[in-house]
């Protein structure tokens, strides 16, 4: 099906927005349900994660190619599937399309609409596990391209569920300390974050043991 630029730039936008909304959310109702247990967490988030990607591909895959990364419309550039002109409002359609899912999912939760993160996520073996699991995740694209839409969603999805638990472990774990910080403040009666009613020391034997980390 051949649609005008705009129709697919609007499709990126859209399907991004609701991926990135998706990410962002079931992570959020994860961490809030899992009783600290970041494995459970992870897995809720995971899963949301992979059945909403192949929803989304099924739907924007005939109007787009449903790319949804820049990464992807980049390549797809490369190999002059699109135009570099055309990949350039494909890549502005999909960071525009993740700020706003994030900030959809923000609102769905009660949370700030838009937050600057303070954690850094950097180092060689970050940027390693980023090329390992983009070059996974072109490579799943490629090979499966020739099959029928469902096929091809239902792969994609599934690396990506599969790569959320073996690539970026120590980022995982380094978030998850950030993360047991940020609850603790909750918990323990920071002013900025309402009050407690369960003692301080027992909130602080709780995040310990749930989280591995030991807190001022």
């Amino acid at each position: 099906m051949n649609s005008s630029l705009s129709r697919r730039c609007a499709a990126e936008f859209i399907g991004t927005g609701f991926l990135v909304a998706a990410v962002v959310g079931s992570g959020i109702m994860g961490e809030r349900l899992s009783g600290g247990n970041t494995a459970i967490a992870l897995l809720a988030n995971t899963l949301a994660t992979g059945a909403a990607l192949a929803t989304l591909i099924l739907v924007f895959l005939p109007i787009s190619g449903a790319h949804l990364n820049p990464v992807v419309s980049m390549t797809e550039a490369f190999r002059r599937g699109i135009t570099r002109r055309d990949a350039c409002f494909y890549i502005a359609a999909q960071i525009s399309g993740g700020i706003v899912g994030a900030a959809c999912a923000n609102l769905m939760f009660e949370l700030p609409v838009l937050s600057i993160s303070h954690h850094v996520r950097t180092g060689a073996p970050q940027w390693f596990s980023e090329f390992v699991a983009t070059f996974g995740l072109l490579l799943t694209i490629r090979m499966c391209a020739r099959f029928a839409f469902g096929q091809l969603a239902f792969a994609v999805a599934g690396y990506i569920v599969a790569a959320y638990w073996f690539y970026g472990v120590d980022v995982v774990c380094q978030s998850c300390r950030h993360d047991c910080a940020l609850i603790e403040r909750h918990v323990c009666g920071d002013p900025a974050w309402g009050r407690s009613r369960i003692p301080h020391r027992a909130n602080r034997r709780i995040i310990r043991r749930s989280c591995g980390v030991r807190l001022a």
